[in-house]
């Protein structure tokens, strides 16, 4: 008689990372599809950590409150090892955390208390977050009493998962996905979350990641998906665990995960928030340039304070000046290498000081997209019309495409 096989057969990774969306999708609403196949792979990426050389950050932003953005991080915790509720955690805490024997994964609610205006001195915090991306990479601290301290390294890799209004640091962006969650429309309906009735059900998916990830171990410790064309450099880092994670699954999961790191790094790019600077370099080729060869600090000034969708004219209560302009642009170089600084400009009407087109085209080819076909048009055919005639100075916010000259001219007339 043939006794039965009372071995535990395979868990199919692409059916369980099905069972594990289908659980998000029952209490969250995320703005875009591809929020969901990144935030399965990151709940299944958590288990596996020590199978990759970095671990995205993953944080559900909004602008109001009431957006999803606890909920979302309420469900993860039921998903992930470890979990490590830390709203109010100092830095040295986390360290010390990640440093014990079960490495938690850290999950940040508020997180814009943490890192909003208001939040006070956090580099220490913002260092173990950025550090912590990567594998390797410690925490170095004096322990000890008085003169008998020693230094001692602090690990510091860790998953980490964040929720909170507004946005976050550019050095914490990059390293994450970001989820722009916001209010539910009326006939956006989840179902309610009790957390009696469903924390236990995540932790059974939880206990079946688990599991798969043990028997995939081996095989993702030596594997290097390919990445989408043209997701390079730190989007790559992002990514490479999830995809990772997906081709592990199989199914339809490889092809789900490549088109979401596409559609979310896109967006990543597209977003206005992901950096002053670029945005600052953004406009003032077109939207202030068009085409100039040399634009008076005035003018500039002028026209960035006068988009009413830009935040030029409220930078922290005040309007952009003329000493913020060059600390920013300072930030960039020149083709030559150097800082982009303001320099005079000689023309009939005086020597103003300003910007030339060429000190900027370098750090427009290296950080701006590309610009619009359309703009481009316009401004060919805009420029001759408006160089071409005389205006007063009250038409400086509403011109676009002017000269030197003529720009010149004007801002002396108005101050006259």
């Amino acid at each position: 008689m043939t006794r039965p096989d009372n071995t535990t057969p395979p868990i199919d990774g692409a059916r369980l990372l099905d069972e594990v969306e289908a659980f998000h999708r029952r209490f969250n609403i995320f703005p875009r599809e591809a929020a969901y196949v990144a935030v399965t792979l990151w709940d299944a990426h958590a288990h596996l950590l020590d199978c990759f050389d970095s671990t995205p950050r993953i944080a559900f932003l909004s602008p109001e409150p009431g957006s999803g953005k606890s909920r979302a991080l309420e469900v993860v915790e039921t998903l992930v090892p470890n979990r490590m509720v830390a709203a109010q955690a100092s830095a040295s805490a986390m360290f010390r955390a990640v440093a014990g024997d079960n490495r938690p994964t850290i999950l940040f609610d508020e997180v814009d208390t943490v890192f909003g205006p208001k939040a006070g001195d956090n580099e220490p915090l913002r260092g173990f977050l950025n550090a912590g991306h990567r594998r390797g990479v410690g925490m170095w601290r004096c322990v000890g009493d008085g003169a008998n301290q020693t230094v001692q390294e602090f690990p510091s890799y860790c998953a980490v998962a964040m929720a909170g209004l507004g946005s976050l640091p550019d050095t914490i962006l990059t390293r994450s996905v970001i989820v722009r969650m916001r209010k539910r429309a009326p006939n956006e309906k989840v179902e309610p979350y009790r957390q009696r009735v469903h924390e236990h059900q995540g932790h059974e998916l939880r206990d079946r990641l688990a599991q798969w990830a043990d028997s995939v171990r081996e095989r993702l410790e030596g594997a290097w998906p390919e990445m989408p064309e043209g997701v390079t450099d730190r989007p790559a880092d992002v990514w490479e665990p999830l995809l990772a994670v997906a081709e592990a699954a199989g199914g339809t999961w490889p092809e789900r995960a490549r088109a979401a790191c596409l559609e979310l790094v896109t967006a990543a790019k597209e977003d206005d928030k992901a950096s002053l600077g670029i945005q600052l370099l953004t406009d003032l080729r077109d939207v202030v340039f068009c085409g100039s060869d040399r634009m008076p600090t005035a003018v500039i000034l002028e026209c960035l304070n006068a988009m009413e969708d830009a935040p030029w004219g409220d930078m922290d209560g005040r309007p952009l000046n003329s000493r913020s302009l060059s600390r920013m642009l300072g930030e960039y170089v020149t083709a030559a290498n150097k800082p982009i600084k303001p320099r005079s400009i000689r023309t009939s009407k005086g020597v103003p000081k300003g910007y030339y087109a060429d000190d900027l085209a370098d750090a427009w080819t290296r950080y701006c997209p590309p610009p619009p076909r359309e703009a481009a048009t316009s401004a060919t055919s805009a420029t001759p019309q408006v160089n071409g005639r005389e205006f007063v100075a009250d038409e400086l916010p509403r011109i676009r495409y002017i000269s030197a000259e003529a720009a010149t001219a004007a801002t002396a007339d108005r101050t006259a």
